[in-house]
């Protein structure tokens, strides 16, 4: 039993078998479990953003409801910054979008500006709207749980397809990811954007295998 000697068990865990998940991974066809889609058609951001410059068509999108007590969800929204902005900041087609009430622009800005401090900026969107609009556009998404004072400590993910996506199992229904939540962000909604992310990367790697099929 030398073979099996300390170091190369520890080699093999770190490098060896990774891999192989990866391959076996990269190579089954739609081996993996998907991303469940709770609500189709969701309401694009576009429709109530007065500015028109945001979308959710064609993006991936975290949603979240300040409120109009903007600062109430700042704890939360630090750490959605750190554990996923951070870490998908790179990935295509990604952001993050705040939802405030009007007249809440200048709290926002120096929402934005505190949580920019330390953070390339550049998939966060800072969106207003009318508080109609705002109530309009979350009941889009077909969920029992109301917003209080058009806020919710909930992070919610709409994919390109304007579809509301989770969790929902036997054992368990996940429509939203708690901001004050360290440990659901990490071990839930960064692995569920993962899950997403490889959904996507299979559908393109499907849609090529099939062009040089042809």
């Amino acid at each position: 039993m030398k073979f099996f000697t300390k170091k190369r068990v520890v080699l093999f865990l770190l490098f060896i078998f990774p891999l192989i998940c990866f391959l076996l991974l990269s190579t089954g066809k739609n081996n993996f479990t998907k991303l469940s889609t709770l609500t189709k058609n969701v309401t694009d951001v576009l429709e109530i953003d007065p500015t028109k410059s945001n979308t959710l068509s064609g993006n991936v999108s975290i949603i979240c409801f300040l409120g109009e007590d903007v600062n109430k969800n700042k704890a939360g929204l630090f750490n959605l910054n750190q554990k996923i902005y951070k870490k998908f900041i790179d990935n295509k087609k990604f952001q993050i979008i705040a939802l405030f009430p009007e007249g809440k622009e200048i709290e926002a800005q120096q929402l934005k500006e505190e949580i920019g401090a330390f953070t390339d900026m550049k998939n966060w969107r800072f969106v207003a709207a009318t508080k109609e609009d705002i109530n309009l556009f979350y009941a889009s998404f077909s969920l029992a749980a109301p917003l209080v004072a058009l806020s919710s400590n909930k992070a919610f993910i709409i994919d390109k397809k304007l579809s509301l996506r989770g969790r929902k199992t036997a054992e368990e229904y996940v429509f939203g990811y708690d901001m004050n939540s360290v440990s659901e962000l990490k071990d839930k909604l960064k692995d569920d954007m993962n899950v997403l992310y490889y959904e996507y990367y299979a559908a393109f790697k499907e849609r090529n295998k099939n062009k040089a099929d042809r």
